[in-house]
């Protein structure tokens, strides 16, 4: 089995195992301290910091290989993975950089290496829960962590227009697909999930208002109250009822904050 084979390895002779001129672009994020987050590797060769993403092997469904990278960085089973668009402009990879980030692997990757050609990548992007996550660096990274998606490190070709791409998709989107559902932990506040809101739709919602119309949607279970410590009013933990919340999805959930 390829999964059994370190990619190095099998990257040396790719044209024998991967489809030629198609990758894929993993846009996962997580919401962690009231901050909608997206997880990236940082390249071992160049320091610069990318998406999780790969190549497709030549037996391999392209949304498998999507999902076979996610679980590789995430270490989950259980995903949501969304097909969000394709990105093929001529200039988008740069064989330089390329060759700097595989030069350990295959130092000798000339012009006509099958890396070295135009790729189009498939972007995907992932609503995963933040504490579930053990993020994993593949064998080209050093690391793999999470960042605000409002303060994005140096990324490397399309990857920044890619994780914005990502964030329209979710803006489009945010009326028909499990959201919240996956970004959150199983009991939440309400300003939890205001605040992801705010950062998809890219503008501030006025509280009062947000808290109307959702509970009004009957989608949430009140919890018990979180413990302050103070003198304040805590404010209430509520999870969401599943049945409703999906049926309210496939009615188009909360169009008009």
């Amino acid at each position: 089995m390829h999964s059994d084979r370190p990619l190095s390895e099998l990257y040396i002779n790719g044209e024998q195992h991967f489809l030629p001129s198609v990758s894929v672009d993993n846009v996962i994020f997580g919401f962690h301290d009231n901050e909608l987050k997206v997880l990236l590797l940082q390249l071992d060769a160049i320091g610069a910091w990318g998406l999780p993403g790969g190549h497709v092997f030549k037996e391999e469904a392209i949304e498998d290989a999507a999902v076979r990278i996610l679980r590789s960085r995430t270490s989950l089973k259980h995903l949501f993975l969304q097909q969000f668009f394709v990105f093929g402009s001529a200039d988008r990879t740069r064989q330089d950089v390329l060759r700097k980030v595989f030069s350990n692997w295959d130092g000798s990757l000339s012009a006509d290496s099958w890396l070295m050609q135009r790729f189009i990548s498939i972007g995907y992007y992932a609503l995963v829960e933040y504490e579930k996550v053990a993020p994993q660096p593949d064998e080209f990274s050093s690391q793999c962590a999470w960042h605000n998606v409002g303060d994005l490190p140096a990324l490397i070709f399309d990857h920044r227009a890619i994780i914005e791409k990502a964030l329209q998709a979710l803006r489009m989107q945010i009326n028909y697909q499990p959201i919240g559902y996956n970004l959150l932990p199983k009991a939440f506040t309400l300003k939890n999930l205001q605040v992801i809101y705010e950062t998809i739709l890219g503008r501030k919602l006025d509280r009062g208002n947000f808290n109307k119309k959702v509970l009004g949607y009957g989608i949430l279970d009140k919890k018990e109250k979180l413990f302050s410590g103070g003198r304040h009013k805590a404010p209430y933990l509520y999870s969401f009822n599943k049945e409703q919340y999906f049926q309210a999805l496939r009615n188009g959930l909360v169009k008009d904050f």
